[in-house]
């Protein structure tokens, strides 16, 4: 999607902001005890009570309002009778549609106590996201996104999950430009044109290399395993760098 109106943009951000804020409320209801089920139901009533529906529902048919991924999971995993515990890595993605447009974004939680390490991969894996997002201007090579984070990754000690990738978003919830890498990717020529609307979704890894699947058609799991976290914006691109359209105060 091409941003051509304010109109346009105006949907963008509210369906953004709907999906942060589903987030940031479904993070602080994490605590020992609750089903990701519950912390589903959670989402599920931020979406809907402010006019929106769930992304996934909407366009795969998933299983769920939101993906809630726990420790061993790191992507798409299912709402259901799973009880968080104390120390648990839990990854929350929202996604949701209003008036036509979409929105997605995703953040990594624990819950406390918390091992060092882990405080740490989450701080690293916000910045990360954040080292991508300061790549995005119009003009700019798409390459530039994914060569900036490996980077960072790599003076860190970090891997990045290689086959989980950002992608064009709008209209549809993956549209063009698909397959946007997050990782250093030598067959990445395309360049970010004026009002263009992606996600930014690094996966940092404490050793963690590629997204494999389980059991189900739909959870995710690190391969080699190891705990891995997600941070996900949705921007849409200008000359003065990323408008972030999934913030929330």
């Amino acid at each position: 999607m091409i941003v051509s109106s304010e109109d346009d943009l105006n949907g963008l951000k509210d369906i953004g902001r709907i999906c942060a804020s589903a987030v940031k409320i479904m993070g602080a209801a994490l605590e020992p005890g609750i089903t990701t089920r519950e912390l589903d139901q959670i989402g599920r009533r931020v979406l809907e009570d402010a006019g929106a529906q769930s992304a996934p529902e909407f366009c795969y048919e998933f299983p769920g309002a939101t993906c809630i991924s726990v420790n061993e999971e790191i992507a798409h995993g299912i709402p259901g009778d799973r009880k968080i515990a104390a120390g648990d890595l839990v990854n929350i993605d929202v996604s949701g549609v209003k008036n036509g447009l979409f929105g997605d974004t995703g953040s990594s939680f624990i819950v406390p106590p918390a091992k060092p390490k882990i405080e740490k991969l989450l701080r690293d894996g916000k910045r990360a996201l954040w080292v991508g997002l300061n790549q995005v201007r119009t003009g700019q090579p798409m390459v530039n996104i994914g060569n900036a984070i490996g980077t960072f990754a790599k003076k860190n000690r970090y891997t990045l999950i290689q086959n989980l990738a950002s992608h064009g978003i709008g209209h549809s919830l993956h549209e063009e430009p698909k397959e946007l890498s997050t990782w250093p990717d030598p067959d990445e020529t395309r360049i970010m044109e004026e009002g263009l609307v992606f996600t930014i979704e690094p996966f940092l890894s404490l050793g963690g290399m590629w997204a494999e699947d389980g059991d189900d058609p739909w959870t995710l799991y690190s391969d080699p395993k190891a705990p891995t976290v997600q941070f996900e914006h949705t921007i849409v691109v200008t000359r003065n760098g990323p408008i972030v359209l999934t913030l929330v105060d």
